[in-house]
């Protein structure tokens, strides 16, 4: 009988540990919905152009950020997104982002498996080395190929994630005017009080 009611209780504090987890993870994710404050880059990758490295970017949701409040976006930018939550041209910025560094993978298998097969090539012939055999010129031209093709898709890839970056900060921009406006009062005027002094009159329009 105890040993039944134990194993009752520990199904009921796994449950209730279950939920509390999900609803910790919830708040977590809301958390980061919610966040309307500006989002910084690294000062290295603020600086990043066209053509610049392919590795991954650096963020900070302090206002005053420090070397330590960066965090890592991931190789798609995954970690950003749960920020931009609501706001379209900044997540349309940040999934081109992603097609581009999915285009980068790709033409970087495609390099890699065209210069193992060249260098397959060298040593299929049993009797001697071979450098420029007709399986070997489709190698080095598929590998030249996915070079250039590299340089296309590599141009445009960090101004695409930096643009999801300046796209939410102008939405916090403009909602932090937006605030503000609705704080201003509509109407300024002077009243008088039960003794006869004048008074400054606000009004809001709610």
């Amino acid at each position: 009988m105890n040993h039944s009611v134990l194993s009752s209780a520990v199904r009921v504090s796994g449950r209730v540990f279950l939920v509390l987890l999900l609803c910790f993870a919830g708040l977590s994710q809301q958390a980061q919905a919610q966040h309307t404050g500006p989002i910084n880059l690294a000062p290295e990758d603020q600086a990043r152009g066209l053509n610049g490295p392919q590795k991954n970017f650096y963020f900070s949701l302090s206002t005053n950020p420090t070397e330590g409040s960066y965090q890592n976006a991931g190789f798609f930018g995954q970690r950003l997104r749960p920020y931009l939550a609501g706001e379209p041209d900044a997540l349309a910025a940040l999934d081109r982002y992603r097609r581009q560094k999915m285009l980068f993978l790709a033409e970087r298998a495609v390099f890699v498996g065209a210069v193992g097969l060249y260098g397959q090539q060298v040593l299929s012939a049993p009797d001697r080395q071979q450098y420029f055999n007709n399986t070997q010129k489709v190698a080095i031209g598929v590998a030249a190929a996915s070079l250039l093709t590299n340089i296309f898709v590599s141009r445009n890839t960090n101004t695409h994630f930096q643009r999801a970056v300046a796209a939410h900060n102008v939405g916090h921009t403009a909602r932090t005017t937006g605030l503000l406006r609705q704080l201003q009062p509509t109407a300024v005027g002077v009243a008088a009080s039960a003794t006869g002094r004048p008074l400054l009159a606000l009004r809001w329009s709610l």
